[in-house]
């Protein structure tokens, strides 16, 4: 039973690290090419913004969460 708990922590523990480069690398991403664009829209238009940000922050999880699993998908499958 510890040597299941040990295992499940650990690939939790890898997915969280892997995760975590993922959405730096978005947020850096968005903010380099998006910023001004996204500025402009909050300044003039306000509800299309909140719409934006939404669809973005959806977008990210979906987009992560597919690249994640298939990324360890991957993995598992060399391993194995």
């Amino acid at each position: 039973m510890k040597a299941e708990t040990s295992t499940t922590f650990r690939a939790f523990a890898i997915e969280l690290a892997v995760y975590a480069v993922l959405v730096t690398g978005y947020f850096f991403l968005v903010l380099h090419f998006l910023s001004g664009w996204l500025q402009e829209l909050h300044l003039h238009h306000v509800k299309l913004y909140a719409l934006v940000a939404i669809v973005l922050i959806i977008g990210q999880a979906v987009l992560l969460e597919s690249i994640t699993t298939w990324l360890f998908r991957l993995l598992r499958g060399r391993s194995e």
